[in-house]
Protein backbone atom coordinates (compact mmCIF):
# COMPACT_ATOMS: atom_id res chain seq x y z
CA UNK A 1 0.00 0.00 0.00
CA UNK A 2 1.34 3.44 -0.95
CA UNK A 3 1.69 5.88 1.92
CA UNK A 4 -0.12 9.22 1.92
CA UNK A 5 2.12 12.20 1.31
CA UNK A 6 1.96 13.33 4.95
CA UNK A 7 4.29 10.38 5.68
CA UNK A 8 6.82 11.29 3.00
CA UNK A 9 9.87 13.46 3.38
CA UNK A 10 9.84 16.62 1.25
CA UNK A 11 12.13 16.88 -1.78
CA UNK A 12 13.72 20.24 -2.61
CA UNK A 13 15.00 21.12 -6.09
CA UNK A 14 17.72 23.76 -6.39
CA UNK A 15 16.66 25.03 -9.80
CA UNK A 16 17.09 27.85 -12.26
CA UNK A 17 20.12 26.20 -13.93
CA UNK A 18 18.27 26.58 -16.35
CA UNK A 19 14.58 27.22 -15.69
CA UNK A 20 13.23 24.94 -18.44
CA UNK A 21 15.45 22.07 -17.28
CA UNK A 22 14.10 22.62 -13.76
CA UNK A 23 10.57 22.00 -15.05
CA UNK A 24 11.74 18.82 -16.78
CA UNK A 25 13.39 17.62 -13.57
CA UNK A 26 10.21 18.30 -11.56
CA UNK A 27 8.13 16.34 -14.06
CA UNK A 28 10.48 13.38 -13.93
CA UNK A 29 10.18 13.12 -10.14
CA UNK A 30 6.40 13.09 -10.45
CA UNK A 31 6.41 10.50 -13.23
CA UNK A 32 8.90 8.30 -11.36
CA UNK A 33 6.60 8.18 -8.30
CA UNK A 34 4.25 5.21 -8.09
CA UNK A 35 1.05 7.04 -7.15
CA UNK A 36 -2.58 6.54 -8.16
CA UNK A 37 -3.96 9.87 -6.94
CA UNK A 38 -2.83 13.35 -5.87
CA UNK A 39 -2.49 12.52 -2.19
CA UNK A 40 -0.09 9.65 -2.90
CA UNK A 41 2.54 11.96 -4.42
CA UNK A 42 5.61 13.27 -2.61
CA UNK A 43 5.75 16.96 -1.55
CA UNK A 44 8.24 18.87 -3.71
CA UNK A 45 9.62 22.38 -3.24
CA UNK A 46 11.41 24.26 -6.04
CA UNK A 47 13.68 27.26 -5.73
CA UNK A 48 14.11 28.43 -9.33
CA UNK A 49 17.08 30.74 -8.94
CA UNK A 50 18.46 32.06 -12.27
CA UNK A 51 20.82 34.31 -10.29
CA UNK A 52 23.16 31.37 -9.72
CA UNK A 53 26.33 32.25 -11.71
CA UNK A 54 27.27 30.19 -14.74
CA UNK A 55 28.97 26.99 -13.61
CA UNK A 56 31.06 26.48 -16.76
CA UNK A 57 32.53 29.98 -16.53
CA UNK A 58 33.36 29.39 -12.87
CA UNK A 59 35.12 26.05 -13.53
CA UNK A 60 37.03 26.92 -16.68
CA UNK A 61 37.38 30.70 -16.87
CA UNK A 62 37.62 32.02 -13.32
CA UNK A 63 34.03 33.25 -13.31
CA UNK A 64 31.97 34.07 -10.26
CA UNK A 65 31.70 31.27 -7.71
CA UNK A 66 28.16 29.78 -7.86
CA UNK A 67 28.35 28.05 -4.47
CA UNK A 68 27.16 30.97 -2.28
CA UNK A 69 24.02 31.42 -4.39
CA UNK A 70 23.42 27.65 -4.59
CA UNK A 71 23.59 27.52 -0.80
CA UNK A 72 21.15 30.40 -0.48
CA UNK A 73 18.64 28.42 -2.55
CA UNK A 74 19.34 25.24 -0.60
CA UNK A 75 18.87 26.91 2.76
CA UNK A 76 15.61 28.52 1.64
CA UNK A 77 14.34 25.07 0.72
CA UNK A 78 15.44 23.58 4.03
CA UNK A 79 13.74 26.40 5.96
CA UNK A 80 10.52 25.58 4.13
CA UNK A 81 10.75 21.91 5.07
CA UNK A 82 12.84 20.12 2.42
CA UNK A 83 14.77 17.20 3.89
CA UNK A 84 16.27 15.84 0.63
CA UNK A 85 17.87 18.12 -1.96
CA UNK A 86 18.75 17.89 -5.66
CA UNK A 87 20.55 20.32 -7.94
CA UNK A 88 18.91 20.67 -11.34
CA UNK A 89 22.23 21.07 -13.17
CA UNK A 90 24.85 18.45 -13.99
CA UNK A 91 27.78 20.88 -14.09
CA UNK A 92 26.91 22.10 -10.58
CA UNK A 93 27.91 18.70 -9.21
CA UNK A 94 31.53 19.76 -9.64
CA UNK A 95 30.83 21.71 -6.45
CA UNK A 96 29.06 18.80 -4.74
CA UNK A 97 31.42 18.40 -1.78
CA UNK A 98 31.39 22.11 -0.95
CA UNK A 99 27.61 22.32 -1.14
CA UNK A 100 26.78 19.02 0.59
CA UNK A 101 29.26 19.73 3.38
CA UNK A 102 27.44 22.95 4.24
CA UNK A 103 23.94 21.49 4.46
CA UNK A 104 22.02 19.84 7.33
CA UNK A 105 20.16 17.48 4.95
CA UNK A 106 21.31 15.01 2.25
CA UNK A 107 22.09 16.18 -1.28
CA UNK A 108 21.56 13.52 -3.97
CA UNK A 109 24.68 12.99 -6.12
CA UNK A 110 23.34 12.81 -9.68
CA UNK A 111 26.57 11.68 -11.45
CA UNK A 112 27.08 8.90 -8.89
CA UNK A 113 23.47 7.73 -9.27
CA UNK A 114 23.83 7.73 -13.07
CA UNK A 115 27.00 5.64 -12.93
CA UNK A 116 25.23 3.14 -10.68
CA UNK A 117 22.36 3.04 -13.17
CA UNK A 118 24.73 2.31 -16.06
CA UNK A 119 26.25 -0.52 -14.03
CA UNK A 120 22.80 -1.89 -13.23
CA UNK A 121 22.04 -2.07 -16.95
CA UNK A 122 25.27 -3.93 -17.60
CA UNK A 123 26.88 -1.19 -19.66
CA UNK A 124 30.66 -1.38 -20.06
CA UNK A 125 31.23 1.72 -22.18
CA UNK A 126 29.11 4.87 -22.31
CA UNK A 127 29.32 8.15 -24.17
CA UNK A 128 29.07 11.51 -22.42
CA UNK A 129 27.39 14.61 -23.79
CA UNK A 130 27.76 17.52 -21.37
CA UNK A 131 29.06 21.05 -20.99
CA UNK A 132 32.77 21.78 -21.31
CA UNK A 133 32.87 22.26 -17.55
CA UNK A 134 31.34 18.87 -16.82
CA UNK A 135 33.54 17.07 -19.36
CA UNK A 136 36.83 18.74 -18.41
CA UNK A 137 36.25 18.50 -14.67
CA UNK A 138 35.73 14.73 -14.92
CA UNK A 139 32.57 14.80 -12.79
CA UNK A 140 31.08 11.85 -14.70
CA UNK A 141 34.24 10.13 -15.85
CA UNK A 142 35.44 9.68 -12.25
CA UNK A 143 32.16 8.11 -11.14
CA UNK A 144 32.05 5.79 -14.17
CA UNK A 145 35.66 4.68 -13.80
CA UNK A 146 35.09 3.86 -10.12
CA UNK A 147 32.63 1.22 -11.31
CA UNK A 148 34.77 -0.06 -14.18
CA UNK A 149 32.80 1.68 -16.94
CA UNK A 150 34.74 3.31 -19.75
CA UNK A 151 33.66 6.86 -20.70
CA UNK A 152 33.66 7.90 -24.37
CA UNK A 153 33.94 11.62 -25.09
CA UNK A 154 33.02 13.52 -28.26
CA UNK A 155 35.65 14.85 -30.64
CA UNK A 156 36.54 18.55 -30.30
CA UNK A 157 34.14 19.30 -33.14
CA UNK A 158 31.44 17.19 -31.51
CA UNK A 159 31.91 18.95 -28.17
CA UNK A 160 31.40 22.32 -29.87
CA UNK A 161 28.13 20.99 -31.31
CA UNK A 162 27.01 19.88 -27.86
CA UNK A 163 27.73 23.30 -26.36
CA UNK A 164 25.92 24.98 -29.24
CA UNK A 165 22.85 22.82 -28.66
CA UNK A 166 22.87 23.58 -24.92
CA UNK A 167 23.51 27.33 -25.03
CA UNK A 168 22.37 28.51 -28.46
CA UNK A 169 19.55 25.99 -28.68
CA UNK A 170 17.72 24.93 -25.52
CA UNK A 171 18.84 27.61 -23.07
CA UNK A 172 18.12 30.27 -25.68
CA UNK A 173 14.67 28.84 -26.40
CA UNK A 174 15.71 28.32 -30.03
CA UNK A 175 14.09 25.15 -31.35
CA UNK A 176 15.08 26.07 -34.92
CA UNK A 177 18.79 25.36 -34.40
CA UNK A 178 20.25 22.89 -36.92
CA UNK A 179 20.76 19.63 -34.97
CA UNK A 180 22.86 17.84 -37.61
CA UNK A 181 26.27 18.42 -35.99
CA UNK A 182 24.87 17.42 -32.60
CA UNK A 183 23.41 14.20 -34.02
CA UNK A 184 26.71 13.49 -35.79
CA UNK A 185 28.53 13.81 -32.44
CA UNK A 186 26.14 11.33 -30.83
CA UNK A 187 26.51 8.86 -33.69
CA UNK A 188 30.29 9.16 -33.45
CA UNK A 189 30.29 7.97 -29.84
CA UNK A 190 28.01 5.05 -30.68
CA UNK A 191 30.35 4.10 -33.54
CA UNK A 192 33.22 4.21 -31.01
CA UNK A 193 31.53 1.41 -29.08
CA UNK A 194 29.34 3.19 -26.55
CA UNK A 195 26.38 1.15 -25.30
CA UNK A 196 24.44 4.36 -24.63
CA UNK A 197 25.04 8.07 -24.19
CA UNK A 198 24.78 9.91 -20.89
CA UNK A 199 22.94 13.18 -21.50
CA UNK A 200 24.97 14.94 -18.84
CA UNK A 201 23.28 18.33 -19.08
CA UNK A 202 19.65 18.79 -18.10
CA UNK A 203 18.96 20.60 -21.38
CA UNK A 204 19.98 17.61 -23.51
CA UNK A 205 17.02 15.26 -22.87
CA UNK A 206 14.86 18.17 -23.98
CA UNK A 207 16.90 18.38 -27.20
CA UNK A 208 16.53 14.64 -27.79
CA UNK A 209 12.78 15.00 -27.43
CA UNK A 210 12.49 18.05 -29.71
CA UNK A 211 14.53 16.48 -32.51
CA UNK A 212 13.31 12.89 -32.08
CA UNK A 213 16.84 11.51 -31.77
CA UNK A 214 16.58 7.73 -31.77
CA UNK A 215 19.76 6.64 -30.00
CA UNK A 216 20.01 4.84 -26.63
CA UNK A 217 20.71 7.23 -23.80
CA UNK A 218 20.88 7.58 -20.04
CA UNK A 219 19.10 10.57 -18.52
CA UNK A 220 20.79 11.51 -15.21
CA UNK A 221 17.67 13.31 -14.00
CA UNK A 222 15.79 10.00 -14.12
CA UNK A 223 18.35 8.34 -11.82
CA UNK A 224 18.44 11.34 -9.48
CA UNK A 225 14.64 11.35 -9.39
CA UNK A 226 14.61 7.64 -8.61
CA UNK A 227 17.07 8.15 -5.73
CA UNK A 228 15.10 11.11 -4.38
CA UNK A 229 11.75 9.29 -4.49
CA UNK A 230 13.29 6.34 -2.65
CA UNK A 231 14.97 8.58 -0.05
CA UNK A 232 11.66 10.37 0.53
CA UNK A 233 10.00 7.05 1.35
CA UNK A 234 8.11 6.67 -1.90
CA UNK A 235 7.86 3.79 -4.32
CA UNK A 236 9.52 4.15 -7.74
CA UNK A 237 7.67 3.13 -10.88
CA UNK A 238 9.52 0.62 -12.99
CA UNK A 239 10.72 2.08 -16.27
CA UNK A 240 8.13 0.16 -18.26
CA UNK A 241 5.39 1.44 -15.93
CA UNK A 242 6.67 4.99 -16.34
CA UNK A 243 4.88 6.85 -19.11
CA UNK A 244 7.59 9.45 -19.63
CA UNK A 245 8.83 8.09 -22.94
CA UNK A 246 10.41 5.23 -24.82
CA UNK A 247 13.96 6.08 -23.81
CA UNK A 248 13.54 6.79 -20.08
CA UNK A 249 16.74 5.53 -18.52
CA UNK A 250 17.90 4.55 -21.99
CA UNK A 251 16.87 0.89 -21.87
CA UNK A 252 13.33 0.67 -23.21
Amino acid sequence: MIRKNKDYKTIGIIGGMGPLATCDFFEKIIRMTDASCDSEHIPILIDCNPRIPDRVKAILHGGEDPVPEILRSAKRLVREGASILLMGCNTAYYFYDRVAGSLPVPLINMPAETAKGALRFGYKKVGLMATDGTVQSGVYSKELEKLGIEPVLPSAEGQRAVMEMIYDGIKAGNSEIDPSAFIKAANGMMEAGADAIILGCTELPIAYHIYNIDLPYLDPAVFAAEAAVTAAGGKVRTLRENSYGSHVGGII
